[in-house]
């Protein structure tokens, strides 16, 4: 067995989600799913500058594109690549423009029809 109890008995298919649940009630954090934590954990070591290769091999990920899906851009990084692009767009004329469109938008598909 992979996870047994300390008597050796096949634990619960829930016992996992109930200590998960008790845990965040006894750090007062919101109510989240366990894999929510995954998330974080991975964007949080992106923040800190992990190379994503790392933050595969942490997550578990057989491919580093998952990792890279699963993982989100930090907003300081984001808001540097709006700035970088909105100054690229727009010039000098209205880059705080060009980028608070794109930050509205960042988790769209495909192109704002503002930018082609």
């Amino acid at each position: 067995m992979v996870f047994a109890t300390q008597r050796g008995r096949p634990m619960e298919r829930s016992e996992d989600y109930k200590v998960w649940k008790s845990i965040l009630k006894r750090a007062d954090v919101r109510d989240a799913r366990l894999h929510d934590a995954r998330h974080t954990a991975g964007t949080l070591l992106v923040e800190q500058g992990v190379n994503v290769r790392v933050v595969q091999e942490i997550l578990g990920h057989a491919r580093v594109t998952t990792t890279e899906r699963y993982t989100h851009v930090a907003s300081d990084l984001m808001r540097d690549a709006s700035k970088r692009m909105g100054s690229a767009l727009c010039g000098d004329g209205e880059p705080q423009r060009a980028t608070a469109i794109m930050t509205l938008y960042r988790d769209q598909k495909g192109p704002h029809p503002e930018f082609g």
